[in-house]
């Protein structure tokens, strides 16, 4: 079983910063591939980054590529991601969660991941 909780999230003025963090408990979180996603209001879930187990691979969205960075500290069970020239277009309940496939493709569906965290809310104002 593995139990992730996100942190980090918060208000901040568009072209500010934030930085989340994603806890997990559980040796086998670090073996595996961790994403971000994130849900709008009225929105579908959607990708945001994710990264392999050791770090070495990363993946962006478009939308945040050149923003957000993805990473992660495996002694501390922890992956971060760092948020950069945030618009209100970011705003978002903010997740984090793992791919158990242990593929070597990075992946950006939702359906991929099994464990998921509740969510911090980021809130970007104009």
């Amino acid at each position: 079983q593995v139990q992730l909780v996100e942190s980090g999230g918060g208000l901040v003025q568009a072209g500010g910063s934030l930085r989340l963090s994603c806890a997990a408990s559980g040796r086998t979180f670090n073996d595996y591939t961790a994403g971000w996603f994130r849900q709008a209001p009225r929105k579908e879930r959607e990708f945001v980054a994710a990264i392999s187990w050791s770090g070495g691979s990363t993946r962006y969205a478009d939308s945040v590529k050149g923003r957000f960075t993805i990473s992660r500290d495996n002694a501390k069970n922890t992956v971060y991601l760092q948020m950069n020239s945030l618009t209100p277009e970011d705003t978002a309940v903010y997740y984090c969660a793992r791919d158990p496939s242990q593929s070597r493709v990075l992946r950006s569906t939702s359906w991929s991941y099994d464990y998921w965290g509740q969510g911090t809310q980021v809130t970007v104002s104009s």
